[in-house]
C-alpha cells in the first residue's frame, strides 16, 4: 500500500513537471475556445517573438495532453480544412505526419498546393502541433448555423480528393496576435490547476492511509506488549506458588524427621 501511495505521488508529480510550459512561448491558433471543428494549432515562439517549429512527433501528443485535449487526428483536420481551417505551417498529427491544411495556393504554403499537405517526415523532426478539442467541436455542432460556414460553400476540386476552394478565405495573421498567446495561458493554467488539484488529493490520501497504517502497528505493538507482561507476571506468580510450597513442605518434613529421633530414643 505504502508503495503504491509512494508510485501514485511521483507519477503525478511527472506528469505537472511536464505540465509547466512556458505559456509565454505558446502560441495557439484559432484562439482558445475558437476553434474549427475542435481542431486548433498550437506554435512555439521563441524568445525573438518568432514562431519556430518546437515540437518532435512525441513532444508535440505529450503538449496537447498537457493542454486536457487529444493531438487530431488526420480526418478531424480534414474536417476542420472543409470548415474553413487554413495554416502556413507544418503541425504533427496522431498518423506521425505533418501536415498543412490549405485552401488557396501560396508558393511559399505547402509547395503551392491545396488540400490537406501531408510530409511523411521523420519522427525526431520538429514541427508545430495540431490538437483536438472534442468539447469545442460538440459545441460548435449543437450551434452550426450560427457559428460555422457551410460545408456546401466549398467544393472539391476534380484533380484531387483533399483539395478545397474558397474566394473568401485569407491566411491567417496568428503568428502576430497577442491575444491568442493569453488564451493558451489561460488554457494551460486551468490545465496544470487541474493536475495540482489531483496531486494534493492523492498526497492526502496516502498521509491518512500512512497514519492509520502507523495507528495500527501502534495498537499492536502495545497489545503485543501487554501480551507479553502477562505472561511474564503468570510465570512469576507460578513460581511463587511454587516456591512457598516447597517452604511449607520442608518445615514439616523436617519436624517430622525430629520427631522420628525422639521416638526413637525413648525406644532405646
Amino acid at each position: 500500500m505504502i508503495w503504491l501511495c509512494i508510485m501514485s505521488v511521483l507519477s503525478t508529480t511527472a506528469v505537472i513537471s511536464d505540465q509547466n510550459i512556458d505559456t509565454s512561448h505558446i502560441r495557439v491558433f484559432p484562439a482558445v475556445n475558437s476553434s474549427i471543428a475542435g481542431v486548433f494549432q498550437v506554435t512555439y515562439i521563441n524568445d525573438l517573438n518568432q514562431p519556430k517549429y518546437g515540437f518532435n512527433a512525441s513532444e508535440a501528443r505529450k503538449l496537447c495532453l498537457t493542454l486536457g485535449v487529444n493531438i487530431a487526428s488526420k480526418a478531424q483536420v480534414q474536417k476542420a480544412l472543409r470548415r474553413g481551417l487554413e495554416t502556413c505551417r507544418f503541425g504533427w498529427i496522431d498518423e506521425h505526419l505533418a501536415v498543412i491544411p490549405r485552401i488557396k495556393a501560396l508558393s511559399n504554403c505547402g509547395q503551392n498546393q491545396i488540400g490537406l499537405v501531408t510530409w511523411r517526415a521523420s519522427v525526431t523532426q520538429k514541427f508545430d502541433v495540431f490538437c483536438f478539442n472534442k468539447s469545442d467541436n460538440t459545441a460548435q455542432l449543437m450551434d452550426t448555423t450560427t457559428q460555422l460556414p457551410s460545408e456546401s460553400t466549398y467544393s472539391t476540386s476534380p484533380t484531387s480528393p483533399h483539395t478545397v476552394s474558397s474566394s473568401s478565405t485569407t491566411p491567417p495573421s496568428f503568428l502576430k496576435n497577442a491575444d491568442s498567446g493569453a488564451e493558451s495561458a489561460r488554457f494551460v493554467s486551468t490545465a496544470q490547476g487541474s493536475a495540482g488539484a489531483k496531486a494534493v488529493l492523492i498526497t492526502l490520501t496516502c498521509a491518512l492511509l500512512l497514519i492509520a497504517i502507523v495507528i495500527l502497528a501502534y495498537f499492536k505493538l502495545k497489545r503485543s506488549s501487554r501480551s507479553s507482561d502477562m505472561k511474564q507476571q503468570e510465570e512469576y506468580m507460578e513460581t511463587e506458588e511454587w516456591t512457598c510450597v516447597k517452604n511449607v513442605k520442608e518445615p514439616k518434613k523436617a519436624s517430622q524427621e525430629d520427631e522420628k529421633i525422639e521416638v526413637d530414643d525413648s525406644a532405646s
